[in-house]
């Protein structure tokens, strides 16, 4: 008989629904920044650097949402002794897609930033509509 060992994972998990306006980017970047820094006394150490990344990551995804959905996103931070994962809900089953940015517009940018910062970045179809966008940062 083989006797399996469980590692317990410490996590904080926190969810929020917005609303289908630009507004929610900046209310996102709030509640992220509010959150991760009250994490930091509960689990591994959350750096300041960290906090910035992961402030970004939820500003452009929920911005995203916002822009191209068609109703509420609903945003969904965990932070673990390992990693901050972000994860945006929206209603619209279209892949975001990266579009090489105009050298003087000021969009398009985004999505290749998110890339750039996250340990993982993946795109995953929802049950019901829309999709799941998920960014990982590792500690």
């Amino acid at each position: 008989m083989r006797a399996h060992q469980r590692t317990h994972r410490r996590s904080v998990r926190v969810e929020y629904l917005l609303p289908d306006e630009a507004a929610s980017a900046r209310r996102a970047r709030r509640l992220t920044s509010a959150f991760l820094s009250r994490s930091r006394h509960r689990m591994a150490q959350v750096e300041a650097g960290q906090i910035d990344d992961a402030t970004l990551i939820v500003s452009e995804l929920v911005a995203n949402a916002t822009r191209h959905g068609r109703s509420a996103c609903r945003l969904r931070l965990q932070v673990s002794d390992e990693q901050v994962t972000v994860e945006v809900y929206d209603d619209n089953p279209a892949q975001p897609r990266l579009r090489p940015p105009a050298p003087d517009g000021e969009s398009g940018r985004g999505l290749a930033i998110v890339r750039d910062l996250a340990q993982r970045f993946d795109v995953t179809p929802v049950t019901g509509g829309g999709k799941r966008v998920r960014a990982v940062l590792a500690m």
